[in-house]
């Protein structure tokens, strides 16, 4: 017999790829000042900082869980992948059932879409369409 395991109620897994190398998408992401604008009601505190391959952190504030954003070097890029995996704050499990977690789940995959795009935005302006990046080093 299987024992049930339990299942964040927020849960997030997202993609999206940016044509700068992965240190540079790195540098952006770990900017603390920046998370702030991209999860305005989350406490984000690193759990692992791992360079060119993303960042892990601990999730407190209106959600308790953890949140990662993971590169996978891609052609002349990356794929920038976002997970999430939380509850909301003080919400007992029993209760989750009066909760729209549809529209919770669907805030929070947007708010992965805004880091991403303004991370894209940032290290793709000037670049033309099917261009290059302009710092093609790894």
């Amino acid at each position: 017999m299987c024992e049930a395991v339990p299942v964040s109620s927020i849960q997030v897994a997202d993609q999206a790829f940016i044509a700068a190398a992965p240190r540079r998408i790195a540098a952006e992401i770990a900017q603390p000042h920046r998370w702030r604008s991209w999860w305005p009601d989350l406490d984000l505190t690193v759990r692992e900082d791992r360079a060119e391959k993303g960042i892990r952190w601990s999730v407190g504030g209106a959600l308790t869980g953890t949140m990662e954003v993971w590169l996978e070097p891609m052609l002349d890029g990356a794929i920038v992948h976002y997970f999430l995996h939380c509850e909301p704050a003080g919400m007992p499990p029993e209760k989750a059932g009066g909760w729209d977690l549809a529209a919770m789940n669907h805030r929070r995959r947007v708010a992965g879409k805004v880091m991403t795009f303004d991370v894209k935005r940032r290290l793709d302006a000037g670049r033309a369409a099917g261009e290059p990046p302009q710092d093609p080093r790894p």
